[in-house]
């Protein structure tokens, strides 16, 4: 078997680097058409070493990947401190480093709604679902929600409600890594999505959660380290005053504000000056309602932030990765301390970027965009502040974020598929561990080729709105199972599955339908649903949902729901027998 996988390894390196070499080549004759920069040479050299290092992991994770148990949850070996790091690196993805930097450098003030409706969602986690999710759990969030109900229907809505999660979140984490690699080696959008779905398939074919964990709280620490730097060195140049980064942040947008004939045309139409305008743009981006721009909206986008964490299968499977739920309330707290020390970074990092790059013409195009779109604010401010080999490290971080988050994203679906659907629906649990992992392997494979395809699609949106997305259907579907199952007696398989699949539909429809999905990519003129967020529709109708059809239900099944709830409840706050149910 090690055989096998290091010949298989060698194949997909050998694969990768004659694609690179090809590829850099090919997109060196066309660099006149293009606004890609020149290859990077620096940058790719430290881009390079740190893919090769996490091959490296990869490969000793094969080794010690022997079972359904070491691929899902690294054995339930990973302690509250590493599992910690590595949760942090799971939710400073793409969309936390890339997306919210380019959101802050874009609105300003208003950027930071992400920051702080990423963070507010961890006491949920903390105080309502680390510990019984740890003592109810096995791999998967379905084995919490299935654990008193009939098993076939609830497992059939979790997968479901996964796997549409870990597309949406897929989107943005191969967005931002096409990106960041088309401006690093100057190649095509599509080739660099490719190389991202080619290596990830390599890490979670091989390697499985132990290889997935390992790269995350290595890339966690190194992602901590090079934000501080960027952030030291942006205060550094202000003297280490917010206040004065924040006033040369103001000047600077109300000038490239005066030079925009659009600012002028609107001042015309105003009967105002152009600078008296212009300073109100410049002023704005320090005040809210630029970006969220009614009542409804923001409520709605705040509640997909805050309850989607707790509905994320990529976050909820590591808490089974511990081996007890103690570790599981240390992990929550790593997890927090960390990421909410990167976000105050992101906002620093934001405005560093309206400061030294959008003055910059080495970053911009001809036409005067910045180089590789929004998303690499933070890029370019990394060879701002520290030259070529700092820009090398934090590409190579920053794709390393991407990697790792797409490895631990595509190892949720595919036990989604697995572990819920082929194992317990299609075997009705009699699947042995080696054609899980095989199902297991297949799927991740499909996954890969799906990411691609989705990320070349929404090549143009921002990676934290896309995030945002994911978030709002967690909110809508996952996490109101999850909740009610756990937390209230009355909760039956029928209520939690109609329920859930309200919230998921509700949830995906109102998402195709509205500006982002409607407009930005089917390109109509107009957008049916009028909001940001779905979150408060579609959330309400899962709980709703979930309460109405639990009440109504009088069949047999219902009374045999409830009556496991005591049992349950006892288990999840005792963990008493959870030890020998996860196999740990």
């Amino acid at each position: 078997m090690k055989t096998t996988h290091t010949r298989l390894s060698a194949l997909f390196v050998a694969l990768l680097t004659s694609t690179l070499a090809g590829s850099v080549f090919a997109a060196g004759a066309d660099m006149g058409q293009t606004t890609q920069q020149p290859t990077n040479w620096v940058a790719i050299s430290m881009f390079g070493a740190f893919v090769v290092f996490t091959l490296f992991i990869t490969k000793w994770a094969a080794s010690r990947t022997k079972s359904a148990a070491d691929f899902y949850t690294a054995g339930g070996g990973i302690t509250g401190f590493q599992n910690g790091l590595a949760i942090a690196g799971d939710y400073m993805s793409a969309a936390s480093f890339l997306g919210i930097s380019a959101a802050v450098y874009a609105n300003g003030y208003d950027g930071l709604i992400y920051s702080v409706g990423f963070l507010v969602g961890w006491p949920v986690i903390t105080f309502l679902m680390a510990e019984r999710l740890r003592n109810l759990g096995r791999f998967t969030f379905a084995d919490v929600a299935a654990y008193r109900f009939q098993q076939k229907p609830i497992r059939v809505f979790s997968a479901s409600g996964t796997l549409v999660v870990v597309l949406f979140y897929l989107i943005a984490q191969m967005v931002g890594a096409g990106q960041l690699i088309k401006l690093l080696f100057g190649l095509e959008y599509w080739i660099a999505v490719v190389i991202v779905g080619v290596l990830m398939m390599v890490y979670v074919l091989f390697g499985g959660m132990t290889a997935t964990t390992w790269v995350q709280i290595i890339k966690a620490g190194l992602l901590l380290a090079g934000a501080s730097f960027m952030a030291f060195m942006v205060l550094a140049q202000f003297h280490f005053s917010p206040e004065a980064l924040f006033a040369k942040a103001i000047e600077i947008k109300t000038n490239l504000a005066l030079a925009d004939t659009k600012i002028i045309a609107e001042a015309a139409t105003k009967g105002v000056t152009p600078e008296a305008l212009a300073a109100t743009k410049g002023v704005s981006i320090m005040g809210p309602g630029g970006f969220v721009k009614d009542p409804i909206s923001a409520i709605s986008f705040g509640m997909a932030l805050m309850f989607g964490t707790a509905g994320l299968p990529h976050i909820l499977m590591r808490f089974f990765t511990v081996p007890s739920a103690k570790e599981a309330r240390k992990s929550v707290f790593w997890a927090t301390t960390w990421i909410g020390y990167f976000y105050i970074l992101t906002f620093i990092i934001g405005f560093g970027a309206i400061v030294l790059v959008s003055t910059n013409p080495e970053f911009k195009t001809a036409a005067g965009q910045l180089l590789g779109g929004n998303n690499m604010a933070a890029v370019h401010l990394a060879k701002a502040v520290g030259g070529n080999i700092f820009l090398g490290f934090i590409s190579a971080v920053a794709f390393a974020t991407i990697l790792a988050v797409v490895a631990g994203l595509t190892l949720s679906g595919a036990s989604a598929v697995s572990h819920d659907l082929y194992s317990t629906v299609v075997k009705a649990g009699k699947a042995s561990s080696v054609d899980e992992l095989r199902v297991s392997r297949i799927t991740t494979a499909v996954l890969g080729v799906i990411a691609v395809i989705l990320g070349i699609l929404f090549e143009k949106q921002n990676v934290a709105f896309m995030v945002s997305l994911a978030f709002a259907i967690a909110a809508s579907a996952n996490f109101p199972v999850l909740f009610m199952s756990v937390l209230w007696k009355g909760c039956t398989t029928r209520g939690a599955t109609i329920g859930g699949f309200i919230g998921l539909i509700t949830a995906v429809g109102l998402t195709l339908i509205s500006k982002s999905v409607w407009v930005d990519v089917f390109h109509y003129s107009d957008a049916i649903f009028p909001y940001t967020s779905p979150a408060i529709f579609s959330m309400t109708a899962g709980f709703i949902g979930i309460w109405l059809f639990s009440v109504l239900d009088n069949s047999p099944r219902a009374a045999v729901d409830k009556a496991g709830y005591e049992a349950q409840r006892v288990r999840s706050e005792t963990g008493i027998g959870a030890a020998g149910a996860s196999g740990h």
